[in-house]
């Protein structure tokens, strides 16, 4: 298995200030129910719709960001797609970046009808058609052997049945089909109730998609660090990114004295010297090579709370420091 150097780029969240104040997605094809669909749904919709959307739109910045280093690996394949079809999409960072010398066409499907319908057709290089069904669905939707090319750009990691998923995504393609995907789990240590999703890490990954089908792939990761001046701010950016907790078994509250508590630890293990404290957000890139000659470039994104470096085969990360503004 091939590796490339990861890259490290960190970002200061410091500008804000923590705020005072269907049967869609109920059942899944999945026998496994980790994540509660309606509840996120419910989530991506009312965060969208917050401020008329104004609110997620200050929160762009980390799917910004992953969408241009997914965007740079389609690139890399050398290879013009008469169609793409954006899974999970949201409200469409990834397809933003998709002109005419890509592709023709873009299809953006999600399970948020609010994230989808967010920004108007005038923001797209080429205005996307835009399909309203759960991504666990996929095949319900979208017919087998018909995909030039299927992208997901952190749009898969709230779903149940991840290999189920994949094998779905797999079949949706065209023998000569082409997949980049970037899956997102966040890792937070302690606690008594599941409060975010569960990690992966790149043998995982690998290994569900050799599962799901594919094969001869090369593993790599890239980071990004936000920084921010408490976890009132992380929490609250998180919601309005629509990725507050939706795990099945969690409590329906957290006391206020519980968070102020884990506010003060989270400082004490992980904070920086300025006061801030770290989110990273790890990207495993998988680049497959098909049997027939095209490469596939499959991501997938992982997001951590704690600041650290989990082990990996990789070399150290490069550091490349920025500012959100």
């Amino acid at each position: 298995m091939g590796s490339r150097m990861p890259r490290f780029r960190m970002f200061a969240r410091g500008y804000a200030t923590a705020s005072s104040g269907s049967p869609f997605g109920a059942h899944t094809m999945s026998p496994f129910r980790l994540f509660d669909r309606n509840a996120k749904r419910i989530q991506k919709d009312r965060a969208a719709l917050r401020d008329s959307g104004e609110r997620s739109r200050t929160v762009d910045y980390v799917r910004e960001e992953v969408a241009d280093r997914l965007f740079e690996r389609v690139l890399d394949i050398k290879r013009r797609f008469p169609h793409i079809l954006d899974l999970g999409a949201g409200s469409g960072h990834f397809t933003k970046l998709l002109d005419s010398d890509v592709t023709d066409r873009v299809t953006m499907l999600d399970m948020s009808l609010q994230s989808l319908n967010r920004d108007l057709d005038s923001e797209f290089p080429l205005p996307p058609a835009r399909l309203h069904i759960d991504e666990e669905n996929l095949l319900e939707a979208i017919p087998a052997n018909s995909q030039d090319a299927v992208m997901s750009c952190l749009g898969l990691h709230w779903v149940n049945d991840l290999p189920g998923a994949l094998i779905q995504i797999r079949e949706s393609l065209k023998p000569d089909g082409v997949t980049a995907l970037q899956l997102a789990q966040v890792e937070r240590e302690g606690g008594i109730s599941p409060r975010v999703s569960p990690m992966t890490d790149t043998r995982d990954v690998s290994n569900l998609m050799g599962r799901a089908g594919f094969t001869l792939l090369t593993v790599d990761t890239d980071d990004v660090r936000v920084s921010y001046p408490s976890i009132w701010e992380l929490m609250e950016d998180l919601r309005d990114m629509g990725e507050s907790n939706a795990i099945a078994s969690r409590n329906a509250f957290i006391k206020r004295d519980t968070l102020i508590a884990a506010d003060a630890i989270y400082k004490a293990l992980h904070g920086e010297e300025n006061g801030t404290v770290p989110a990273t957000f790890q990207i495993i890139y998988m680049v497959r090579q098909a049997p027939i000659g095209y490469t596939d470039a499959n991501k997938a994104m992982c997001y951590r709370l704690d600041g650290n470096q989990h082990p990996t085969n990789q070399s150290p990360s490069k550091e490349v420091r920025a500012k959100r503004i």
